[in-house]
């Protein structure tokens, strides 16, 4: 396949939001109602799926979804988005989480993520996550001996770590420049190599990989 195909479940009377149809004008549109004989025979083939709140029955159409295909990248688009209910989505089993009314330039970026498999949500639900992981972070990282690292750390600078542990703290790349000393550019650039050799593409990646990462081993030391 060539180019990627959008998909998007349409539930009547609420319209297809005109941002996503100016994003995608190649898209397909699926009435809600023929989702059961689609799941079955397939005659739609989509590389990424869109959702609305605006369909009472989001819900259990995505569980429909992810039951025939459990790799399906599915977003979720909300006409008032929360970290709330975009929590409950991203653990639901979607992709993406963002407004309806978002710049069509901004739909297609949630789209290039998610179909190169990373996830996507809003700037509040991503702070809301990484600063319920932190705390558990920062006390399993005091907890473990630093001569215990694991080969993935490792692979890290000392600088690098010390990016990567603020920046999984919560903190912006100010405010990471801030307490380092370093400019903002500075910040990025060790940011992108930090992204590039733990295999991550966004923050909420990142959190997500050095959770699992502390599960048996620290970041390296400082």
């Amino acid at each position: 396949m060539n180019t990627t195909q959008h998909l998007y479940l349409h539930s009547p009377p609420h319209p297809v939001p005109p941002r996503w149809s100016e994003a995608f004008p190649q898209g397909r549109i699926l009435d809600a109602a023929a989702l059961p004989g689609w799941l079955r025979g397939h005659s739609v083939v989509f590389d990424v799926l869109w959702l609305s709140t605006g369909d009472a029955q989001w819900s259990a159409h995505l569980q429909q979804i992810l039951q025939a295909e459990p790799q399906a990248r599915v977003v979720l688009l909300s006409n008032t988005p929360t970290p709330q209910e975009g929590l409950m989505a991203i653990n639901a089993g979607v992709r993406g989480y963002t407004h309806a009314y978002a710049v069509p330039a901004l739909l297609k970026e949630v789209a290039l993520v998610v179909e190169h498999g990373g996830l996507w949500v809003g700037p509040e639900l991503l702070k809301r996550l990484v600063g319920s992981t932190s705390l558990a972070l920062t006390q399993r990282a005091a907890a473990t001996p630093a001569a215990a690292q694991s080969q993935a750390w490792s692979t890290l600078s000392a600088r690098e770590a010390e990016v990567a542990r603020a920046v999984a703290a919560g903190r912006s790349n100010r405010e990471v420049a801030e307490l380092m000393h370093i400019s903002e550019r500075t910040v990025k650039a060790h940011l992108g190599v930090v992204f590039e050799k733990l295999g991550v593409r966004d923050r909420l990646q990142l959190v997500l990989r050095l959770s699992a990462a502390l599960e048996s081993d620290p970041l390296p030391a400082k």
